[in-house]
């Protein structure tokens, strides 16, 4: 499988409904195949992440968020972190997906760190959705 069909295939169960309790999730399932990818072909799963990182399921963008966004920055901190905090400031969803996110790799890096936690609190002052 390649980075498109891992999309596609992911396109096809999203949004979907979360799995009952206990049982496996087939939409985390598609977004943790994606996640493959990240290392190699970050540039293709980025429309990918702001797509789904918008969407109004908590649950969703939670996958979004720990799945993808998280180890998106954790290895391409300086590549991407613009782009995410234009999308952080521009959408409210978008914003509740990063605050989901920790820190990890790159993001641990003293100046990135900065810039990540100043984000987060960024985040943390609006009203909760």
């Amino acid at each position: 499988m390649n980075v498109h069909e891992a999309i596609a295939a992911a396109e096809q169960v999203l949004p979907g409904v979360p799995a009952p309790e206990g049982e496996l999730d087939a939409r985390w399932q598609a977004i943790i195949a994606v996640e493959e990818f990240l290392q190699d072909q970050p540039e293709d799963v980025w429309p990918f992440i702001m797509r789904w990182g918008r969407h109004s399921d908590p649950d969703l963008r939670a996958a979004i968020a720990t799945c993808l966004l998280e180890h998106l920055l954790e290895s391409h901190f300086d590549q991407f972190f613009n782009r995410v905090l234009e999308a952080v400031r521009a959408d409210r969803l978008f914003a509740d997906t990063f605050s989901r996110c920790a820190k990890f790799g790159a993001s641990e890096m003293p100046a990135n760190a900065v810039r990540f936690d100043a984000l987060q609190r960024e985040v943390f002052r609006r009203p909760r959705i």
